[in-house]
């Protein structure tokens, strides 16, 4: 089977095909400068889009960035390319992507890390987020190339340490085999939206995607630790606080995982528990590790911090926020309000049922709460519209809820 053979048309046989290596073999991975210019070389010779995939080592280590970078081209076949060696050598291969349409899925996962290799999409085509437009409620890779193409391809190493090097023969196998069918489906999932009439859509919001900026540093990271939930004072939050932060920075010194210096039940039970003695520590879960009682001493100086923190400096027990409150506190807080969100949810649900789209991709949860928590002060369908494209929302989404929102906003509870 040549490297065209796959995605040419579905298998007749209704059971999908197994696909357990690229149709041309497993590729080598390219990490000298003079092989990556050889291969860019060829991949500019290639005609159509390029498929974009990259790996990460979330869960193993501290930083985001892409360890290993899949390009595949119609006449180039598929390069797989190792960034860490090539990272001040990436300039041909950012010549070449910055002339073609980029087809990735889930395309906001990997654009950060591609972007911190300097590379650049000038447009993009994503097949998630097509097959979310198109209708389909399960959108995973997989599965829609297992429904549009006929191929079952094979899973299994997504969360792997992909860091480690010499890289496995089927850990390769399988980064090759994420790019090998996305453009066959992109071409799949184009036909779909255009059938729908939803291509014009699509592409409105691969646009959004492409050029939006990186999200705003939170202002508490640390208050997403998980079970934080168990700490009513504010004292306990501060304890939260001070071994998080702590964490953190040994993290980022080592490039590992925040989870695998200190799990978040750890800190949890250690704030807790309130140990005031290295014995103390060490009797409870993970702490007594023989890693973990080397930093011992370490936790109890920020717990001990944390004790004698003056008043003023204690975190609010609240948590910081300005949008609207929770959805289920509005009935309390404003009834009007809750009789707009009622108004607006029930109106967008049928808006989405009726065009075979998720709710939540016809209008963002947030700008729905907030439009309907704090109204604009026109709320004709006009009015509404202004402050839709104000807050960011695309120009086919604007016309396909203006009209309903704006009946919905005179909600009274």
């Amino acid at each position: 089977m040549d490297n065209a053979d796959h995605g040419s048309q579905v298998p007749e046989e209704s059971a999908p095909q197994p696909l357990t290596e690229p149709a041309g073999g497993t590729p080598p991975v390219i990490a000298d400068a003079d092989t990556l210019r050889d291969a860019c070389e060829r991949l500019a010779a290639g005609s159509g889009s390029i498929a974009v995939d990259t790996e990460r080592a979330s869960g193993y280590r501290y930083w985001p960035k892409a360890y290993l970078v899949q390009v595949r081209r119609e006449g180039a076949g598929t390069l797989l390319i190792d960034p860490i060696p090539l990272r001040d050598h990436l300039q041909p291969l950012a010549e070449v992507l910055a002339h073609a349409e980029w087809v990735l899925h889930a395309a906001s996962q990997d654009l950060p890390c591609l972007a911190e290799l300097g590379l650049y999409p000038p447009s993009l085509f994503d097949t998630e987020l097509a097959g979310r437009l198109a209708g389909y409620e399960r959108v995973a890779l997989g599965t829609l190339v297992e429904k549009l193409l006929g191929y079952r391809l094979e899973k299994g190493h997504s969360a792997a340490d992909w860091s480690k090097r010499p890289l496995p023969t089927d850990w390769l196998n399988y980064a090759a085999l994420d790019v090998e069918l996305l453009v066959p489906l992109r071409e799949k999932l184009e036909a779909e939206l255009s059938a729908q009439g939803k291509l014009e859509w699509a592409r409105q919001e691969f646009e959004a995607v492409r050029t939006a900026p990186p999200p705003p540093p939170r202002a508490e990271p640390w208050r997403r630790t998980s079970g934080i939930h168990k700490i009513r004072t504010a004292r306990g939050l501060a304890a939260v606080r001070a071994l998080w932060q702590a964490r953190d920075e040994m993290a980022r010194k080592r490039d590992r995982a925040p989870s695998r210096v200190l799990p978040d039940s750890a800190i949890i039970n250690a704030v807790l528990a309130d140990p005031r003695t290295p014995a103390d520590l060490q009797a409870l879960p993970v702490f007594g590790g023989r890693v973990q009682r080397r930093y011992t001493g370490n936790w109890l100086r920020h717990l001990q911090a944390a004790r004698t923190l003056p008043v003023s400096e204690l975190p609010s027990t609240s948590v910081p926020n300005d949008g609207p409150p929770p959805a289920n506190r509005w009935a309390d807080k404003d009834p009007d309000a809750a009789a707009r969100l009622a108004a607006a949810r029930a109106a967008l649900a049928t808006i989405a049922q009726h065009h075979r789209l998720p709710v939540e991709n016809l209008l963002l949860p947030d700008l729905l709460r907030r439009t309907c928590w704090r109204p604009p002060e026109d709320r004709s369908p006009e009015g509404v519209a202004g402050f839709l494209r104000e807050n960011g929302a695309r120009p086919w989404q604007v016309e396909l809820t203006a009209a309903a929102l704006s009946t919905a906003l005179q909600a009274k509870g």
